[in-house]
């Protein structure tokens, strides 16, 4: 199968009350450990490549592991999507380059302008067969180049705006601010996402899909195991899993994550070289963070639901 946009992925998670993952990927391993989980589970898959990813590894190469992805899963629906593209120059680039889902984040931007951007962006895509995701209102914390807002309250997604937003602009999905973060360190109190605001865009928005971004949960366990062989990270706090499942029963078709994967992989790292401090062999450390990362992953797949329905999304 060749890589597929995410329409039918969505209007099936849409239909049967689920979201799909959407992995981002900086390089073979962490790839590696999404697409085995997936291909296990036989789930649909979206992998993201944010700026971070590409100035790290370049797009060249990240594409050239996600067409062998492709390749050897013939049976798994893969879209990828440019994970916060920010200038309608950087959407059109990837389009060109055959991505076939495209972020453009204008968040930042007066309403207006973010309308405006992200319409440019839709009226190039579109033609050729690529969806386009906006985002509406601000997350908080930090990821790699997106920096968010302190109080993450007061930037809400309105679904007044929501409704004007998708009319005038034509995006496909909408992020919707909906009290989730960015990053490891998401929360100083108890987490709390605002699902009358899912809800509501939901009624007025019917059949159209929403996305989580800033959702992963920092598990525990990894954060346990990196404090535990030397790491120091104190007061961590993700979204937990039962409302990230909540709302993938909503109209949430499309959840991000990325931190969970860092701390997976991390933490396996970690723990080798402090039980074999003479480890010096990239695949002895790679190859356990690597199988961290699958287990993380087959486990969210369960979280989102998409566990088991690669073959309605084809």
């Amino acid at each position: 199968m060749a890589l597929v946009n995410t329409k039918k992925m969505f209007e099936m998670a849409y239909k049967n009350g689920y979201a799909v993952g959407a992995f981002n990927v900086n390089n073979m391993e962490i790839t590696q450990g999404i697409i085995d989980a997936v291909a296990e589970e036989k789930a649909p898959l979206i992998l993201q490549v944010s700026r971070g990813a590409r100035e790290y590894a370049k797009n060249s190469y990240l594409r050239a592991i996600i067409d062998v992805v492709v390749a050897e899963n013939p049976d798994i629906p893969v879209a990828i999507n440019l994970d916060h593209g920010d200038t309608f120059e950087t959407c059109k680039q990837f389009v060109d380059d055959g991505f076939t889902s495209v972020m453009i984040d204008g968040s930042n931007l007066p309403f207006k302008e973010n309308i405006a951007l992200t319409k440019q962006v839709c009226e190039y895509a579109h033609p050729r067969d690529v969806v386009v995701e906006a985002e509406l209102g601000q997350l908080g914390g930090i990821e790699e180049d997106v920096v968010g807002v302190e109080d993450v309250d007061k930037h809400i997604a309105d679904p007044d705006q929501a409704v004007e937003f998708v009319e005038k602009s034509g995006c496909d999905s909408l992020a919707i601010a909906c009290g989730t973060s960015h990053g490891a360190y998401k929360f100083k109190s108890e987490p709390k996402l605002a699902f009358n605001v899912i809800e509501e865009i939901g009624k007025r928005l019917p059949n159209f899909p929403l996305v989580m971004h800033g959702s992963s949960s920092v598990l525990k366990e990894f954060v346990d195991l990196i404090n535990k062989y030397g790491g120091n990270m104190p007061h961590t706090m993700g979204v937990p899993e039962d409302m990230v499942t909540k709302a993938s029963k909503m109209a949430m078709c499309k959840v991000n994550i990325d931190t969970d994967l860092r701390l997976a992989l991390t933490a396996k790292i970690r723990q080798v070289f402090a039980e074999k401090p003479g480890e010096f062999d990239p695949r002895k450390y790679l190859g356990p963070g690597r199988d961290a990362i699958k287990a993380m992953v087959k486990h969210k797949l369960h979280v989102l639901g998409c566990a088991g329905k690669a073959g309605e999304c084809s």
